[in-house]
């Protein structure tokens, strides 16, 4: 790893910046994890585990779930 400061998974600094922008857009659009978790065709549990850190999205996942919110995916990875 070129820099020993970053952690991985679920840890890394980036991914949960990422994560935070999912759920501050969730919040600000005033979507319960349940109404999100329709959209994608989900059960509200992804939402949750995923918003909490016990499960991680895969670049899938993490599209839909951007997409869903009105949110642009390669916009927020730019940032990283």
């Amino acid at each position: 790893m070129a820099d020993g400061m970053r952690g991985k998974g679920f840890h890394d600094a980036r991914y949960r910046a990422l994560i935070e922008k999912l759920v501050e857009a969730r919040k600000i659009q005033a979507l319960s994890q349940d109404s999100l978790a329709s959209l994608l065709n989900r059960h509200q549990q992804f939402v949750s585990r995923y918003e909490i850190g016990e499960r991680r999205l895969d670049i899938v996942e993490f599209v839909d779930v951007a997409k869903a919110l009105g949110l642009d995916a390669s916009e927020l990875i730019k940032v990283l």
